[in-house]
């Protein structure tokens, strides 16, 4: 049983889904699904549309360079069966979800910082934008100033309505 990888979005095509596309020059092309499928009869590129692998890989969104990839790879010699290698395979496996979730979420952390240091220089700008504007003359006046008094004949008369 091979899990494949989707030609156009590179997600997984578990046995028995998905639609194989073989073309007249005995190319075989696999897809997870139909959107998938009607998007490559349309000659559309797959790192043009935002959704697909391809497009977050060119655009920074997802990692590219990780050791942990490279596990992944497609293998056609078939192995023989030892209890040993197996054993260890699948501690490998942990081991390598645990690394790559790391990074992910260290990739992750260091794009949201940098889109926070751009939001910071535009904020930065706005503001030196704002000291261009004068308050208006009675908002300049220190605030001892600014005190409003009210009488007393207007408090008591206040009371009497009340």
């Amino acid at each position: 049983m091979r899990i494949e990888k989707c030609w156009f979005c590179s997600s997984s095509v578990y046995p028995g889904h998905g639609i194989q596309f073989v073309r007249n020059d005995a190319k075989i092309f696999k897809f997870c699904r139909s959107k998938c499928h009607k998007n490559f009869k349309m000659k559309r590129n797959p790192r043009k549309v935002k959704w697909t692998k391809a497009y977050r890989r060119l655009h920074g969104k997802d990692m590219t360079q990780d050791s942990t990839f490279e596990f992944e790879r497609k293998r056609n010699r078939p192995e023989k069966y030892d209890r040993n290698l197996t054993a260890d395979v699948l501690t490998a496996i942990k081991k390598i979800d645990k690394v790559r979730s790391t990074r992910s979420a260290q990739h992750i952390k260091t794009r949201v910082s940098g889109k926070k240091s751009q939001q910071l220089k535009l904020d930065l700008k706005t503001l030196q934008d704002i000291g261009m504007i004068k308050a208006p003359d009675s908002l300049q006046q220190a605030p001892e100033k600014l005190k409003v008094g009210v009488s007393h004949k207007q408090s008591v008369e206040d009371k009497m309505e009340e």
